[in-house]
């Protein structure tokens, strides 16, 4: 596990390491557009890719119909 003095870490109170189950060890960062999970007792890592803007947006769902009457 290499820690980088640059990023910005949050701690996810009551998280707990799906690996070690160590309870309140897991830290948020995002390195190269993509959100990292990192358990700071046994370093297992989930990496998560940003949501496609299309996504994000709601493209392509409908809000309403307009009727003019």
């Amino acid at each position: 596990m290499t820690m980088d003095a640059t990023r910005k870490k949050r701690f996810i109170a009551g998280a707990s390491c799906p690996q070690c189950q160590a309870m309140d060890s897991i830290m948020l960062f995002t390195e190269q557009g993509v959100e990292v999970m990192e358990c700071v007792e046994c370093g297992h890592q989930q990496r998560r890719a940003e949501a496609p803007a299309e996504k994000r947006a709601g493209a392509g769902q409908v809000i309403g119909v307009f009727n003019p009457d």
